[in-house]
């Protein structure tokens, strides 16, 4: 996932729904799918191929995860066939702050890692786990991929504690106010209830390839600090490779 270097082509679907107003393309995904901001910020919108990733299921997420935390609210949701081809697509309210990985925080990664931990550390504090009707289980995860992946992987550790995971937890996905605080997340398309070390693996993970510019700083160990909790290599390394063995697993 990264800022885009030169500005995508901008669909016909969102200049509809932009009206008249600037669009701005903010986040390229490692599938092809853009996020588009329109206005000020008050309003994004997220299109992909079908087939891709399921705006749908993200919808019901948000709206679940809305009551309990910061998340962006779903204005429209839908699968639109116009003169750029078919784009399914998802509408939403913005968020104050700025992602973890936006230039602001990519040269302060000390504060910027510090909120995304804590910020993880809420997430995982204030959704309920007992009435997720969602599951992001490594059970349910493991059977979606072909035999010889499973048998590669072996089975699971066992749980350490459940939570309601984001279900994609690298960096670029929390959002830092001004004043360097976790002030929400965005891209809930797999959220639901795992071990915790399912997000805190791949979390710490990215955090290698966001700020890679400071040699000598273990970001792991400040990650693991800030969220309250003691590395387990046993299951940080069975989540990894568990989440590089998925299509989404290059962060």
């Amino acid at each position: 996932m990264s800022f885009p270097s030169l500005p995508p082509a901008v669909p016909a679907l969102v200049n509809r729904l932009a009206a008249g107003r600037p669009v701005h393309a903010v986040w390229v995904n490692e599938l092809g799918g853009i996020t588009f901001r329109i206005g000020s910020g008050a309003e994004f919108v997220k299109v992909a191929k079908p087939g891709s990733v399921d705006f749908t299921n993200e919808a019901h997420r948000l709206r679940w995860a809305a009551r309990y935390l910061a998340v962006p609210r779903v204005l429209g949701l839908g699968v639109d066939h116009g003169p750029d081809g078919d784009l399914a697509w998802l509408r939403t309210g913005g968020l104050p702050g700025v992602s973890a990985v936006h230039p602001r925080w990519r040269t302060s990664p000390d504060v910027a890692v510090r909120a995304i931990a804590v910020g993880l550390r809420a997430l995982h504090d204030r959704l309920p786990a007992p009435s997720c009707p969602f599951s992001w289980s490594a059970q349910d995860r493991l059977a979606t991929l072909e035999p010889l992946r499973r048998a590669d992987l072996g089975q699971p550790p066992p749980i350490d504690q459940l939570v309601v995971c984001h279900g994609d937890a690298c960096s670029p996905n929390t959002l830092i106010d001004d004043m360097g605080r976790c002030c929400g997340h965005v891209d809930f398309g797999d959220l639901g209830v795992a071990d915790r070390w399912a997000d805190l693996a791949v979390a710490t993970l990215s955090l290698q390839w966001n700020y890679p510019e400071y040699p000598g700083r273990c970001w792991e160990d400040e990650f693991f600090a800030a969220y309250g909790v003691t590395p387990d290599p046993l299951r940080i390394d069975y989540y990894r490779r568990l989440w590089q063995s998925e299509p989404n697993g290059s962060g």
